[in-house]
């Protein structure tokens, strides 16, 4: 087993007081803490998952669950939050560190795959880089209604697609499936041009502005394709 460096004690555990409980004051008129008491699964801990999380976490959202096998790697360290000491850690531990220390939220991990998790429920979040991967998050929560709603985010180099849906919605099922398409038939890039922090910084915000819309019992965008490289925006 791969072995990764111990952290230290102050990200085991923190205490909080009084004084340093978050105060959500500032965006109570956009969204409460209160209305994020849903269960919230986030699988892919990546360039999507990992600054989605902390955004969901500095939202308020306590009720995080964090699904990945994957381990951090220095080429990592570029377009995901992860911190210079963390690489050879598994990607759920080190996100788990990093929001209980911005935020004061302690997530469930689940250092693994998707399909070994068990029942989903709430609002689930896929990053996960292959269609492989979303075919099999898709068998575990199609037409499940105990899941409200699953965002599902792309994310190539400069442009960033998302699709929100309610996986017991025909109609909503039958507009994602026909998205999804074997591997072998997607575009991939150079892996030199995959990834930059500014376009998964983007993809967390409009994420976490999806989730406060479900919050809040707004219109939600079924599809969210933004190309930063042009600034052009196509909501559906």
């Amino acid at each position: 087993m791969k072995k990764y460096p111990q952290q230290p004690a102050l990200y085991k555990e923190i205490v909080l007081t009084a004084q340093t409980q978050p105060d959500y004051l500032r965006q109570m008129d956009i969204v409460r803490a209160d209305q994020l008491s849903f269960p919230v699964t986030i699988i892919g801990c990546g360039g999507i998952g990992s600054p989605t999380t902390l955004a969901l976490a500095k939202m308020g959202v306590q009720n995080l669950q964090l699904v990945d096998f994957d381990t951090i790697e220095n080429h990592n360290l570029p377009n995901q939050i992860y911190q210079l000491g963390q690489v050879g850690m598994p990607k759920v531990e080190a996100l788990g560190q990093i929001v209980q220390t911005f935020a004061g939220i302690t997530p469930i991990l689940h250092n693994g795959k998707a399909d070994t998790i068990g029942r989903l429920e709430g609002v689930v979040i896929s990053g996960v880089d292959s269609m492989a991967s979303r075919y099999d998050i898709w068998k575990m929560i199609r037409y499940k209604p105990q899941v409200s709603l699953y965002i599902d985010a792309r994310m190539g180099a400069e442009v960033t697609r998302i699709y929100s849906i309610q996986p017991v919605n025909p109609v909503d099922v039958a507009v994602y499936e026909g998205t999804l398409r074997p591997d072998e038939e997607t575009e991939e890039l150079p892996c030199t041009a995959r990834a930059i922090i500014y376009n998964v910084f983007m993809i967390a915000s409009l994420i976490a502005n999806q989730v406060k819309k479900f919050a809040r019992g707004e219109p939600i965008n079924k599809e969210v394709i933004f190309d930063l490289a042009t600034l052009m925006m196509v909501l559906s």
